[in-house]
């Protein structure tokens, strides 16, 4: 799993934490933006109206309502990214990576608002009389290249599977297994037969279900979340007063977080910000081509709605709901994955601030030197679960690791560990438990914890990433069922599915750090190609976007 892990984290250096991706992603959306005149502040209450159906037509052709398509795209980026997305960005980058989720965000309503216009502009009705539209179809059918059509198809499919469904299940199972002690392949097999049974209906019954389940979720979640942050009202000040004051210095060393700098916690805010409302991942697209509806602008001005809800929404109370209960410098009692573990020679403490400079360089990768951290090799004496001796100091989640302990099943372990570059080897059957920093959904439920509700607050998490997730996993099965379709046609979708519901079922037992790493590559596969595609056909959205505008008035007039 280590080797694993350790490629997928090779292959992201080349796309989702290069220094290009964060560049053009703000990029295209801030050159949207200022090309088409702030569109998702002038068309903003213009889309409230679109929505509730004010100039909707009986006869536009399409599967489903305004609605329905907001609906059933909120559900695919409504996920574990305002839950667990939110916390990781926070104990990577620190506050201000916040503030670079809510930029992402902003310049994003004007990029879904493209991609989404040129989806619906450029699909087409399939053999089996649904609508199917895309990246795929504008870059074939408008910019004549075939192979990044294919190209972009190919990475849907992967994307659904490698960011739309794994990560929502894993993270499911984690929570009900913490909050209930369900096991997690039990949870896995349940939700699976489920999931199966949703999306076999295709996107008529996957749209009924979103329409229903996810305006229900959002509002129990927010209320939730409201309760959390005004139990600690008087450190909401402080918690805006961090995003903003770290914002170009970068966040500095409290508690047991060790620091990051500015171009990590912007590097982390925009993978994260873009993990949770997709703008210009080019999956939304594919939802709101099922719209009915004859004006391509229309449906697009609807989907700028999403990265508000999505993100300056519901991420800010999950950001603020962290910041304002400090849990998220805190130590906390738990049991390491392995790929968060992490064992460097010397012995290091974060009461030493020379240590915590060594530590923070490594850790944020901005020397060549690591600050003069090496990994430890060697052997490991462990009596009664304890360990023997010294010479190494154990990181786990980015944090200096106390009350270390070693663990073969119920009994304390004995024995010896060999540590070869940092890691364990040959000892499957040992588990390591202290104090660290926590990430991902850990992290939210502990900051749920913290206020008047007390323990009810990790039901609150439990139930809002029980709904967010499993309804994501059912929105990105339709995305990569209409990628199938683009590439071999309907007879191609039943074997995806079953595909799918597999790995949706395996997912739900396997190491965390790997599925979120897995989580990144593909996000930036299907991103990077998506936002070159829409760039090159500015003049084709503005011209749209001005014939939607000459008939819309005309139609006023008449």
């Amino acid at each position: 799993m280590d080797a694993i892990n350790t490629f997928l984290l090779w292959i992201d250096g080349f796309l989702g934490s290069a220094t290009y991706f964060p560049i053009l992603l703000l990029g295209t959306g801030i050159i949207f933006t200022l090309y088409l005149g702030f569109p998702q502040i002038r068309y903003f209450a213009h889309a409230t109206r679109i929505l509730r159906g004010k100039y909707s037509k009986s006869d536009a052709p399409g599967d489903t309502s305004h609605f329905q398509a907001l609906t059933t795209a909120l559900s695919g980026t409504v996920g574990t990214g305002n839950i667990g997305g939110v916390a990781l960005a926070i104990y990577l980058g620190g506050p201000a990576a916040l503030f670079w989720m809510w930029a992402t965000a902003f310049f994003g309503m004007t990029t879904k608002f493209v991609e989404v216009t040129l989806s619906h502009k450029y699909r087409e009705k399939t053999a089996d009389g649904t609508m199917a539209g895309g990246p795929m179809y504008y870059m074939e059918k408008k910019l004549n290249m075939k192979w990044m059509a294919v190209l972009v198809a190919v990475a849907t499919v992967v994307s659904s599977i490698g960011s739309g469904n794994m990560p929502q299940i894993n993270n499911i199972a984690v929570g009900l297994n913490e909050s209930f002690g369900i096991e997690k392949w039990v949870t896995g097999a349940i939700l699976a037969i489920i999931l199966a049974m949703v999306i076999i209906g295709g996107i008529k019954r996957i749209a009924n279900v979103a329409e229903k389940v996810v305006p229900t979720m959002a509002l129990i979640y927010f209320i939730g979340a409201l309760a959390v942050i005004f139990a600690n009202f008087e450190n909401i000040g402080p918690s805006f007063a961090a995003i903003f004051s770290d914002l170009f210095s970068g966040s500095a060393a409290v508690g047991g977080f060790l620091g990051a700098s500015m171009a990590y916690a912007l590097d982390r805010g925009v993978n994260r910000g873009l993990f949770s409302n997709e703008a210009g991942q080019g999956s939304a697209p594919i939802a709101h081509a099922s719209a009915k509806g004859k004006e391509p602008a229309s449906e697009g001005m609807v989907s700028l709605l999403e990265p508000f809800i999505d993100t300056i929404v519901i991420c800010t109370v999950t950001g603020l709901v962290i910041l304002s209960s400090g849990v998220w410098s805190e130590k906390h009692q738990n049991t390491f994955d392995r790929a968060d573990m992490e064992y460097v020679a010397g012995e290091y403490s974060d009461t030493n601030q020379k240590n915590v400079s060594s530590l923070f360089s490594y850790l944020d990768k901005k020397s060549d030197e690591n600050g003069g951290v090496e990994l430890y090799s060697g052997t490991i004496e462990i009596k009664d679960g304890r360990a023997i001796g010294n010479g190494y100091t154990l990181i786990s989640a980015r944090s200096i690791a106390e009350e270390v302990v070693y663990s073969q099943g119920e009994k304390p372990f004995s024995g010896e560990l060999q540590i070869e570059k940092g890691k364990i080897v040959d000892a499957d059957g040992v588990s390591v438990a202290g104090k660290s920093l926590i990430h991902s959904v850990r992290l939210t439920t502990e900051a749920f914890k913290h206020g008047f509700m007390g323990e009810a607050g990790e039901y609150i998490v439990t139930l809002g990433l029980l709904l967010f997730a499993f309804t994501t996993a059912i929105a990105w099965s339709y995305y990569g069922d209409r990628a199938m379709t683009y590439l071999f046609g309907p007879k191609a979708v039943l074997p995806y599915r079953v595909v799918y519901v597999a790995a949706f079922f395996v997912a739900s037992f396997t190491d965390a750090t790997v599925i979120w790493n897995l989580a990144y590559v593909t996000v930036a596969l299907m991103t990077i190609p998506n936002l070159i595609g829409i760039l090159l056909l500015h003049k084709d959205m503005k011209q749209t976007v001005a014939d939607y505008w000459t008939h819309f008035n005309k139609n006023r007039a008449d």
